[in-house]
C-alpha cells in the first residue's frame, strides 16, 4: 500500500502467497479442483476491483477464501437447479462440512502437494499442476517453462485434473509406510521447479526469479509441515544456498560462472540460513542426496574466492553422493571437483561414455577441460556442440565469448 492505494505489485504478492492456500481449502471442502480454482480466481478479480477503494482487509487470505467459498456455493446452487448431480453432491458436502474446522489451511496445502505429485501422473504434469494450483502461475507462464504452446499446456492441465477426478486419486498425505517413496517425488518436483528458474531451458533470461521464489516457498512450506524429515530440510538448504548466488550469476545480461562471480553480491542471509539447516541435518542422521548437495554448496559458500574452495572436501561429499545416487549428472558435477583436485586430464576420463550426449552441460564442461589442457581446437568443437544443444540465449552468448577467446582453428590463445 502507498498512501492508501493498493499497488499492483502488492496484489500480485498476495496472489502468490494466498492462491495455493485458498485453492487447497476449497478442494478439501468441495472435492472439485476446477470449482475451487475458478472460485479463487473470481475472488481475486473481486479483490482487484474493491480493495483499491475500500482498503486492504485485515486478513487478505481469509477474505479471499471466504469470498471464493461464497462464489463456489452460488455456482453449485445454480448448477444443482439444472439437475447436475455432481453439483448437488458438492453442495451437500459444503452444507455438512463447510462450517467445520478440519485442520489448518497448511494441512490442506500439504494434501494438495501430494495429490499434484501422485506417481500416477507423469513427472512434467506433476510440475505443471504444482505450479498452477499451489503457485498460481498462469498457463502461459507454465507453458513458457516447458517450451510448449499455451493451448498444449492448457490441454495437459485439463487432462491431469480429469485423471485425478476419474481415477479418484486420494486427496491426502500418504500413510507412513507410503511416505518415503511419495516424498521423494514431491521433493523432485520442487527441485525441478527451482532448476527451471535458476537455469531456464530457453529464452534470453539468465534466470527466472519467479520460479526460484516459488520453489523456495514450497520447500519452506514442506519444511514447516514436516520438520522431522531431514531430506526436506536438505532440499530447502540446497535451494537457499544456490539462490544466494543468483544475483552474482549475471552482469549486464551476461552469464557469469562460479569462478568469476563477485562474491560480495552473494546473499549472506540466505547463506547463513542454509548453512544452519545443513548443520542441523548433518548432526542427526546419515545424510541423503539433497543434504549432501546442500553440504557441497555450503562448502562453496564458505570460500571467499574460487581458489580458496576446499575441493577435497567437495570431492569427498561427491563420493558419498555417488554411492547413494549414482547418475550421469552426479558424475558430471563430480568431474569438476576431480579437475581441481587431480587435474583436467583425470576429469576428462570421468566424462568418457557418460550418457549425457544431448546435454549442453556435458559438452561445455568437456570444452573447458580441453581448453585447460591446451587442446583448443577440440575445445572449440565441444563448445559449438554445446551451443547447438541449448535454447537459452544467455548461455549461447556465454559460449560465443568462450569461442572468441579460443580464436580461429590452430590459434593458441
Amino acid at each position: 500500500m502507498t498512501d492508501g492505494v493498493l499497488m499492483p505489485e502488492e496484489l500480485d504478492r498476495i496472489f502468490r502467497a494466498e492462491f495455493g492456500q485458498a485453492v487447497a481449502t476449497l478442494i478439501r471442502v468441495f472435492g472439485d479442483i476446477d470449482l475451487a480454482e475458478d472460485a479463487v480466481q473470481e475472488a481475486f478479480v473481486v479483490a482487484a476491483r474493491t480493495w483499491p477503494s475500500r482498503g486492504l482487509p485485515p486478513n487478505p487470505g481469509g477474505w479471499i477464501t471466504t469470498t471464493a467459498r461464497r462464489r463456489a456455493i452460488d455456482r453449485l446452487r445454480r448448477e444443482a437447479q439444472r439437475d447436475d448431480r455432481q453439483a448437488q453432491a458438492a453442495l451437500l458436502q459444503e452444507q455438512t462440512t463447510g462450517r467445520e474446522e478440519v485442520g489448518p489451511v497448511s494441512d490442506d496445502q500439504l494434501r494438495l502437494i501430494f495429490t499434484c505429485c501422485h506417481p500416477a501422473l507423469a513427472v512434467e504434469t506433476r510440475v505443471a499442476l504444482t505450479l498452477r494450483l499451489l503457485g498460481g502461475l498462469t498457463t502461459a507462464e507454465i507453458a513458457r517453462a516447458f517450451l510448449v504452446s499455451d493451448s498444449a499446456m492448457e490441454q495437459r492441465l485439463v487432462r491431469a485434473k480429469r485423471k485425478i477426478r476419474a481415477t479418484h486419486l486420494p486427496y491426502r498425505v500418504p500413510e507412513e509406510h507410503e511416505l518415503p517413496e511419495r516424498l521423494r517425488g514431491v521433493l523432485a518436483v520442487v527441485y525441478l521447479v527451482f532448476n527451471e528458474g535458476y537455469l531456464p531451458t530457453a529464452g534470453g533470461e539468465v534466470a527466472r526469479a519467479d520460479l526460484c521464489t516459488e520453489a523456495i516457498r514450497l520447500a519452506r512450506l514442506l519444511a514447516a509441515l514436516m520438520p522431522d524429515e531431514p531430506e526436506v530440510l536438505g532440499l530447502l538448504a540446497l535451494l537457499l544456498l544456490t539462490e544466494a548466488r543468483r544475483r552474482a550469476r549475471a552482469s549486464a545480461g551476461a552469464l557469469v560462472t562460479l569462478p568469476d562471480q563477485d562474491r560480495s553480491r552473494w546473499d549472506r542471509e540466505l547463506i547463513a540460513e542454509g548453512q544452519e539447516l545443513v548443520r542441523r541435518c548433518l548432526r542427526r542422521n546419515t545424510p541423503g542426496p539433497y543434504q549432501l548437495q546442500a553440504a557441497i554448496n555450503a562448502v562453496h559458500s564458505d570460500a571467499p574466492a574460487w581458489e580458496a574452495t576446499d575441493w577435497r572436501q567437495i570431492l569427498t561429499l561427491y563420493d558419498q553422493l555417488a554411492a547413494l545416487a549414482r547418475s550421469p549428472v552426479v558424475t558430471l558435477n563430480r568431474a569438476v571437483a576431480v579437475a581441481e583436485v587431480e587435474g583436467p586430464e583425470a576429469a576428462l576420463a570421468q566424462l568418457e561414455g557418460l550418457a549425457l550426449e544431448r546435454s549442453h552441460l556435458l559438452h561445455a564442461t568437456r570444452a573447458d577441460l580441453l581448453g585447460r589442457l591446451g587442446r583448443h581446437d577440440a575445445a572449440a568443437a565441444a563448445y559449438r556442440r554445446a551451443r547447438e544443444l541449448t535454447d537459452n540465449e544467455a548461455e549461447r552468448r556465454f559460449i560465443d565469448d568462450q569461442l572468441d577467446d579460443l580464436g580461429p582453428p590452430g590459434h593458441t590463445p
